[in-house]
């Protein structure tokens, strides 16, 4: 487990010094700002979506590895997926960051997600959750043409 566990971790830190489709999207016709009080996150998100998919995605902003990293996995999780199949993801994303941090989530739920699984250890570490769900609680406020932002609080 913890050869799986340092994999989770390098993918994460990639993705944070790496992020993928961070820029903005002039012609998106979604978005929304997300704002972490906690740990000072904020993100834009674009969301273009046609005929009902995600067909481009991106955002901008500052953050701190966790909500980086988890920015960027999402919008190339969700890239060219129908906006019921990102919830359904945003669902079992958030199911398995939520539940007991001291229990393991089920490894076909981790499984089912991805590379989205490298999340799974942020369980334990409550406060941590807000990061790696500020993009995705975003994604939602984009996709409801929200006019505030959206909070992790």
């Amino acid at each position: 487990m913890s050869d799986l566990r340092e994999l989770y971790q390098e993918v994460i830190l990639d993705h944070s010094k790496h992020p993928r489709n961070s820029r903005a999207l002039p012609a998106a016709n979604h978005h929304a700002d997300g704002h972490n009080p906690l740990c000072g996150d904020r993100l834009k998100l674009y969301v273009q979506v046609d005929n009902g998919v995600i067909s481009d995605i991106g955002f901008t902003g500052a953050g701190c590895a966790i909500s980086t990293a988890s920015a960027s996995m999402m919008t190339e999780a969700l890239k060219g997926k129908t906006i019921a199949e990102a919830e359904a993801t945003f669902q079992r994303f958030h199911h398995m960051l939520t539940g007991a941090p001291d229990e393991q989530p089920p490894e076909e739920e981790v499984e089912a997600l991805g590379k989205l699984g490298a999340f799974a250890g942020v369980r334990e570490f409550p406060v941590r959750v807000k990061c790696a769900t500020l993009a995705w609680h975003t994604l939602q406020a984009a996709l409801k043409d929200q006019p505030a932002p959206a909070s992790t609080e």
